[in-house]
């Protein structure tokens, strides 16, 4: 099961996974920056996973980094860490409110610290940053209340000892927040994914949080459980449904001889204490064996093993992995997979013509197509959905100078088929007769890509060049975007988006050159995959990781040449599997890749 540990450097290169489904690993060991002890399983001392103190370094350099992990932990002492770094003198300058009403203010530095030596034995420090969230106690990361982009400080010796190399440092003149740098919040923190039902109580949607590694063991469940009751993430609030009103923990959660219980205060009623059961059970994935719920000391629900319970309530069905396709001489083809398998194509030859790119995607037993097309100098959405292959098309009423890869979405109200697609810098929705009906995202600017999540709750766009993600309603009338929250990313020139997991996303644009990025859900994780990348990325599409595959792969195209990962390689012709065979030498090069799953 996934363990949510956030991997590796933040700015190191990871590859992504092959066409047959390898990728970036979804857990790798936690890196710890400078003296912290780094978290070692089964502890379960409190002092596990602390950031290192003031007197862990004198070396200039490794004091602002520690400094900028101080604040990590446990909310509770967060001010008092931070205050053991600040110059006596200046603690007072710290505007922070103690307790669970501390939030860290999260900063990516965009450039080395700048220590510049001064008169009087001081040192100017400078630190360029980008702000990406500010981290709550109950594990969230919200959107940035500043948009300020530097922070200075001085570092001076003890009364009495300056000029002392030995003598320590503290921080003079300090912000009046406290900051945590991107690096310490992979270092000290548990990236997790807690769970909440639709308003329909269909599916369960993944909520990103953070929990401190200075957390003992034994508190899992309870952090885990009141981040249930408290509610989703601001973000989702619009597109999943809490717990009844008044739910709580009654005490923290307790395990006798490897059996955990819950009580709580929340309504009695049967449905609910199924639903809730499940979503606790995935909230908790790295937890196993038996657990019983009780409802104000009365057990109500008991979970045998937790292992189990998943297995029997998986979050999706999917089927069995995916295939890929691509646009090969205006038309959908397959590609062989890594064992040489050959897919076949669901939608009819006759139909299969013109084509520009295209988004396929199964339900049940049948196949939904969306195909952009051209004719007469225009480009045109067509639409079938049927048993394989699909043979009868709509086309929308009106032709588009350019529509993006359309996408389907995986939930929609009363099972009618609907799919997002951006065409001439707006976002529409369309439906299985082609009607295209605009969608507003509340965000200004052209919107030049979308992709939906794997459960279809959640879209990520980019719009007015920036990223964005909101959550997502469907109902009877169409769908309802709940607000857009914009994630900071170091890529400019935004050209292509794709979920690559249920809290990752897979990015395209520029940094310096033209490259891909993996990008945290919140923004905070932000990470080279592919930067040996000749010319703009203008098509992505990634198959992304879950609860039943733990790896993903992309594909993406870039100066009308195909790739897939992993490493990135080009997509020969030769890979096309075109029906009858083609002879002799083939024209062109296979464009457009997606997956079908």
């Amino acid at each position: 099961m996934r363990r949510h540990l956030l991997a590796g450097v933040l700015g190191g290169a990871l590859l992504l996974g092959g066409a047959a489904g390898c990728g970036i690993p979804d857990h790798t060991e936690v890196r710890v920056e400078g003296s912290g002890p780094a978290a070692e399983a089964g502890s379960v001392s409190g002092v596990r996973g602390e950031p290192p103190n003031r007197s862990a370094s004198s070396e200039k350099e490794q004091f602002v980094k520690n400094f900028l992990s101080a604040a990590a932990g446990e909310p509770d002492r967060a001010y008092q860490r931070v205050r053991q770094f600040i110059a006596p003198e200046d603690r007072d300058r710290l505007q922070v409110k103690e307790g669970s009403e501390v939030a860290l203010t999260v900063v990516r530095l965009t450039e080395e610290p700048v220590i510049v030596n001064a008169p009087d034995n001081r040192t100017e420090v400078t630190l360029k940053v980008q702000q990406v969230g500010q981290l709550r106690a109950d594990g969230t990361l919200a959107p940035p209340e500043t948009s300020t982009t530097s922070y200075s400080f001085e570092l001076r010796n003890p009364p009495g000892q300056e000029g002392r190399v030995d003598a320590g440092l503290f921080v003079a003149n300090p912000p009046n927040v406290l900051l945590l740098s991107v690096d310490a919040l992979e270092a000290y923190y548990q990236s997790r994914t807690i769970y909440f039902w639709t308003s329909d109580r269909t599916r369960l949607v993944p909520d990103q949080r953070y929990l401190p590694l200075a957390v003992p063991d034994e508190r899992l469940v309870s952090e885990v459980v009141k981040w249930l009751t408290a509610g989703p993430s601001l973000w989702l609030r619009s597109g999943v449904t809490g717990l009844p009103d008044g739910t709580r923990l009654i005490n923290n959660a307790t395990r006798t001889d490897g059996r955990w219980e819950v009580d709580l205060e929340m309504p009695d009623e049967k449905v609910r204490l199924e639903q809730f059961a499940t979503q606790l059970a995935w909230s908790l994935d790295d937890v196993d064996g038996p657990l019983e719920i009780k409802i104000r000391t009365q057990p109500r629900k008991d979970i045998p093993d937790l292992e189990a319970h998943r297995q029997a309530h998986p979050v999706y069905r999917i089927g069995d992995g995916f295939q890929r396709f691509c646009v090969y001489e205006g038309a959908v083809h397959p590609l062989a997979d890594a064992a040489g398998t050959i897919a076949a194509v669901p939608v009819a030859p006759e139909v299969n013509r013109n084509v520009v790119t295209a988004g396929l995607s199964r339900a049940d037993d049948q196949i939904l197509a969306a195909l952009v097309v051209t004719d007469a100098g225009r480009q045109w959405l067509s639409v079938g959905t049927g048993r394989d292959p699909v043979a009868v098309f709509t086309r929308s009423a009106k032709g588009y100078g350019a529509i993006g890869r359309p996408v389907w979405l995986r939930s929609t109200a009363g099972g009618a088929p609907a799919g997002l697609v951006v065409a001439d810098g707006v976002l529409y929705r369309f439906d299985a007769r082609a009607q295209l009906t605009p969608v507003s995202l509340g965000v200004p600017g052209r919107v030049t890509a979308v992709a939906a999540s794997l459960e279809g709750h959640r879209i990520a766009v980019i719009a007015g060049g920036a990223l964005h993600v909101a959550a997502l309603s469907a109902n009877e009338g169409g769908v309802t975007l709940g607000p857009a929250r914009r994630l900071p990313t170091r890529l400019t020139d935004l050209s292509a988006v794709d979920w690559y997991g249920e809290d990752k996303l897979i990015l395209a644009g520029k940094s310096g050159r033209p490259a891909v990025y993996e990008v945290s859900v919140d923004g905070a994780r932000d990470s080279r995959v592919e930067d040996k990348i000749g010319a703009r990325v203008t098509h992505l599409a990634a198959y992304p990781a879950n609860t039943e595959v733990p790896r993903g792969a992309a594909m993406y195209e870039a100066n009308g040449v195909a790739y897939s990962s992993a490493p990135f390689e080009r997509i020969q012709p030769e890979q096309v599997q075109v029906s009858p065979p083609s002879t002799g030498t083939r024209a062109g090069n296979p464009t457009a890749p997606f997956f079908l799953y």
